[in-house]
C-alpha cells in the first residue's frame, strides 16, 4: 500500500508530540508525587518562623538547652506552639480593640477589666507570653504540633516528636550568634496524600484529552506545511528521473534550494549532464566506428567487384593492395577490441619488473631504419638515473611502437626525432619530442581521444583510424602509468609517459 509523504509526516508528527505530551505528564505527576511532601514540609517551616525565634532568645539567654523541662518533652513543642497561638489571638484582638477605640465614629469602649497581676518567671529562667483570657479553653494543638522535633547542634532529639528511621523529615537550623545551635525538624506524611496535589493531578488527567487534540491539530498544519515543503522538489526529482529512463537528457532541475534536496539536484543535473556526454560520446562513437570499418570494406568490395567483372586480373600487386586492407582492417577491429576491454577493466596486462629505458632505446632503434628512410634523425639522451618499473612489456612495446609510428608519420622530411628520460619523484618520465609540423594549441587537450586527427598536417591523409593515442593512454593508465601531450622545444608535439618506480610501487604495496 502506497503511503504518501504527507501521512507520514503527519504520523511523526502527530507521535512525536503524543510521546512529548505523555513524558510531560507522567514526569510532572512523579515529581508531584515524590517532591509534594518535602515543599509542604518546607511551607510548614516556614510557620514555626514564631518558635525558632523564641527557641533562639532563650537559648542566647542561657547559652545551651537547659530551659528545657526534664519531664513531658515529647508533648512540650505543642504545649509551646499552643501557647504562641494564644499569644497571637490575643494581639490581634488588642489590636482589634485598639482600632476599633481610634474610630470617632463609634462610641468608645467601656474600659478593660484590670489584667491580673503577671505570675512570677519560672525557676527555669523561661520567659511566659501573656496570659490568656480565665475562661477560655486552650486548643487543640495543631496537627503540625505533632510532627515537629527539636534537635541539637549534632542532631540528637531534645523535644518534640522522636526521630524515626523511617520518617523523611526538613529541617531548619536554629542560627544563635553565628553557630547553629539546634535544628527543628518536620516529618512529612508518609505519602502526599495533600488533597491540593491529588486535585492537580486529577486536573492535569483531566486536560489530556485537550492536550491530545492539541497535539492532532498542530500536526496536521505541521505534516501540511513540510508536505508542500518538500513535496515539490520530491515531484521534480521524480519527473526528472523518468525523463532520463525515457532517453531525454537535456533536462535541468531548480538547484537553486541550500539543503540536501538543492544537493541531490546538483547531483541529479551533473548525472543528466554526464549521461548526455556519454549519449553523444556513443553515438559519434558508432560513427566514428562505422566510418572506419567502411573504408577498408569499401576497397575490398572494388577490387573484388573489379576481378569479378575482369576489370582487373589477380595479379600479385593486387592482391598486395587487397592485403593491405584486410591488414589494416585487421588492425583497427584489434584496437577498438582493445578499447573495449580496456573501459570494462578487462584489460590483459602482465606487469613484471622493467628497465623502461632500455625497453625504449631498443624500440627506438627498431625504427631506426625507417626514420633513415623517412629522411629522420634518431637521437637517444642520456639514460636517467633509475628507470625500474613494474610493467607488462608485451603492452609497453605497443605503447612506444605507435608513438614512433605517430612521430615517423606527421613528422616533415629532414627533421629529427629524439627521446630522453628523467625522474621527477616517484615517477620517470619518457619523452618523445620530433619536429615540425606542430600540433595546434587547441588540438593538445583532445589528443588520445578515439578517432581524433587533427585536420591540418596531421590529416587522414597520412592513414590511421585515430585510435593509437587513444589506445596508448588506456594501455598506460591499465598500469599506473598517464600519458600527456605538449609543444615540443623542436617545433613538433611532444609525448610524455611517465610510470610509478618499481620501490614507490613495492611500498604502496
Amino acid at each position: 500500500m502506497k503511503i504518501s509523504i504527507g501521512h507520514r509526516l503527519f504520523a511523526s508528527v502527530l507521535l512525536a508530540l503524543l510521546a512529548v505530551a505523555a513524558a510531560a505528564v507522567l514526569l510532572l505527576r512523579h515529581n508531584v508525587l515524590a517532591s509534594f511532601g518535602d515543599y509542604a514540609a518546607a511551607i510548614e517551616l516556614d510557620r514555626l518562623d514564631d518558635l525558632a525565634a523564641t527557641l533562639a532568645r532563650r537559648y542566647r539567654v542561657h547559652g545551651n538547652w537547659a530551659f528545657l523541662p526534664d519531664d513531658g518533652r515529647a508533648d512540650w513543642i505543642a504545649r509551646e506552639l499552643a501557647r504562641l497561638q494564644r499569644v497571637r489571638a490575643a494581639a490581634a484582638q488588642q489590636d482589634q480593640s485598639a482600632s476599633a477605640s481610634a474610630t470617632p465614629a463609634e462610641p468608645p469602649a467601656p474600659p478593660a477589666p484590670p489584667s491580673p497581676p503577671s505570675p512570677p518567671s519560672p525557676p527555669d529562667g523561661r520567659v511566659p507570653g501573656p496570659p490568656a483570657p480565665p475562661d477560655a479553653p486552650d486548643p487543640a494543638p495543631l496537627p503540625l504540633a505533632r510532627r515537629v522535633a527539636l534537635l541539637d547542634a549534632h542532631g540528637a532529639w531534645l523535644a518534640g516528636r522522636r526521630p524515626d528511621p523511617a520518617d523523611a523529615t526538613v529541617r531548619r537550623a536554629l542560627v544563635v550568634d553565628g553557630r547553629t545551635a539546634g535544628y527543628l525538624a518536620v516529618a512529612r506524611a508518609a505519602r502526599p496524600g495533600d488533597a491540593l496535589a491529588y486535585a492537580f493531578l486529577r486536573q492535569l488527567s483531566a486536560s489530556l484529552w485537550q492536550i491530545v487534540a492539541l497535539a492532532v491539530l498542530l500536526s496536521a498544519v505541521a505534516a501540511v506545511l513540510l508536505a508542500h515543503h518538500f513535496r515539490r522538489p520530491i515531484r521534480q526529482l521524480e519527473a526528472g528521473s523518468r525523463a532520463l529512463a525515457a532517453g531525454d537528457f537535456d533536462l535541468r532541475l531548480d538547484a537553486r534550494r541550500s539543503d540536501e534536496l538543492g544537493d541531490l539536484a546538483r547531483h541529479f543535473n551533473a548525472l543528466a549532464a554526464r549521461l548526455a556526454g556519454a549519449e553523444e560520446a556513443r553515438r559519434q562513437w558508432v560513427a566514428d566506428t562505422s566510418h572506419e570499418l567502411r573504408t577498408p570494406l569499401a576497397v575490398l568490395r572494388a577490387q573484388l567487384e573489379a576481378l569479378q567483372d575482369g576489370v582487373r586480373s589477380a595479379t600479385p600487386d593486387t592482391l598486395d593492395a587487397m592485403l593491405r586492407q584486410v591488414l589494416a582492417l585487421n588492425k583497427l577491429i584489434d584496437e577498438l577490441y582493445a578499447l573495449a576491454r580496456a573501459d570494462v577493466g578487462a584489460l590483459d596486462c602482465k606487469p613484471v619488473p622493467l628497465d623502461v629505458w632500455t625497453l625504449a632505446c631498443d624500440a627506438a632503434r627498431g625504427f631506426e631504419a625507417r626514420f633513415a628512410g623517412a629522411g629522420l634523425a634518431l637521437e637517444l639522451g642520456p639514460p636517467p638515473p633509475d628507470a625500474a618499473v613494474r610493467a607488462d612489456p608485451d603492452r609497453m612495446r605497443q605503447v612506444l611502437d605507435n608513438l614512433f609510428e605517430n612521430s615517423l608519420r606527421y613528422t616533415a622530411p629532414g627533421g629529427r626525432v629524439r627521446l630522453h628520460a628523467d625522474v621527477v619523484g616517484p615517477r620517470v618520465r619518457l619523452h618523445l619530442d620530433d619536429s615540425a609540423p606542430g600540433v595546434p594549441d587547441a588540438a593538445l587537450a583532445r589528443l588520445g581521444e578515439r578517432f581524433y586527427r587533427v585536420d591540418a598536417s596531421r590529416s587522414r591523409a597520412h592513414g590511421g583510424a585515430g585510435l593509437g593515442l587513444a589506445l596508448c593512454r588506456r594501455l598506460l593508465e591499465a598500469q599506473g602509468g598517464t600519458l600527456a601531450f605538449a609543444h615540443a622545444p623542436s617545433g613538433g608535439l611532444r609525448a610524455t609517459l611517465a610510470l610509478p618506480l618499481a620501490g614507490i610501487q613495492k611500498e604502496s604495496a
